[in-house]
């Protein structure tokens, strides 16, 4: 029997640091990421999860370029956008790999959204800055005509912030366990998932953007995962990371986690939620996750890098 794993990919397996987002540039690193994939399917069937985050922004910045001539779509609708995007270049880059290898199985990219809810403190609290950078007097204005939040972001312009709840139910649950146990490799839950709320029985897209480490945490419970394996730009999770005295950690209990999370080893705009995800998974099943980067994934899965957070 094969192990069960969901992996989400970061943003690195997407565009490149300092590299034009084209489609061309996005197939292309897609490209590398789905061999590192496709590895691991002998012994692994496998769910995929991924961000969203750049393309979403970039999407918004088109939109308010041309937003005399077209209407900018709310951002739970932008997130859908690049969901099919996305999962249409992943599914495409690992069904090219895998024929390139003489395999075939059946891939199903699954427009994902998932329940938030309506009073999640989050809502009272916007913290997510999306889309383009304003000056301080179009910020004025658009708060005013629009009812946005928005921020001075770090000394490069005004700019607009949303809440990011947490992820409590995925609406397509059963369709994406379904195709799993018919063997189809399933893209889900891309950036997060479009965030809704219910409201009178129905279900309403939200202003809003859900962490896509926290929303793999909650897939991977979903579907009974045996791991979660969260992909970034570091080999192994650091403390102190960036200084002098860093040290890699190879493996980790949800207690010393924790703990270091706690004492600001891991920041909330990098490792931090990947770490709260991991915390999320392990506790509520007793399973583990695995924090790497996917050049070295194969050896990772074998135990001889990365970092693994464990119970205890």
């Amino acid at each position: 029997m094969k192990k069960l794993a969901v992996v989400a990919i970061g943003g690195n397996a997407v565009n490149r640091p300092g590299e034009k987002p084209t489609a061309e540039n996005m197939l292309k690193n897609l490209s590398e990421t789905a061999k590192y994939i496709v590895n691991m399917i002998d012994e692994y069937d496998v769910a995929i999860t991924h961000g969203n985050g750049p393309q979403v922004g970039n999407l918004l910045v088109q939109q308010e370029i041309a937003k005399d001539k077209i209407p900018p779509f709310p951002i739970d609708v932008n997130d859908a956008q690049t969901q099919g995007s996305l999962g249409y270049m992943i599914a495409q880059s690992i069904r090219n790999q895998l024929k390139a290898i003489g395999k075939d199985m059946e891939i199903s990219a699954v427009v994902t959204q998932i329940i938030v809810d309506k009073n999640d403190p989050a809502f009272q609290n916007p913290t997510k800055p999306v889309g383009p950078f304003y000056t301080e007097e179009e910020a004025k204005m658009l708060e005013k005509e629009k009812g946005w939040k928005i921020v001075e972001d770090a000394g490069r312009g005004w700019r607009r912030v949303v809440p990011s709840p947490k992820p409590l139910d995925i609406v397509e649950k059963d369709v994406i366990k379904l195709l799993m146990k018919n063997d189809v490799m399933v893209i889900a839950a891309g950036g997060g998932g479009i965030p809704v709320i219910v409201e009178d029985n129905k279900l309403k897209g939200v202003e809003a953007v859900i962490d896509k480490d926290r929303a793999s945490a909650l897939l991977a419970k979903e579907v009974d995962a045996d791991i979660l394996i969260i992909l970034t730009g570091v080999e192994k999770v650091y403390l102190n990371f960036g200084k002098e005295d860093q040290k890699a950690l190879d493996k980790i209990t949800t207690t010393e986690a924790k703990k270091f999370l706690q004492e600001g080893h891991f920041p909330k705009g990098s490792m931090g939620p990947k770490i709260e995800a991991a915390i999320d998974f392990v506790e509520s099943t007793g399973k583990e996750c695995l924090i790497t980067d996917m050049s070295v994934l194969d050896k990772a899965l074998r135990g001889e890098t990365g970092t693994r957070i464990i119970k205890g």
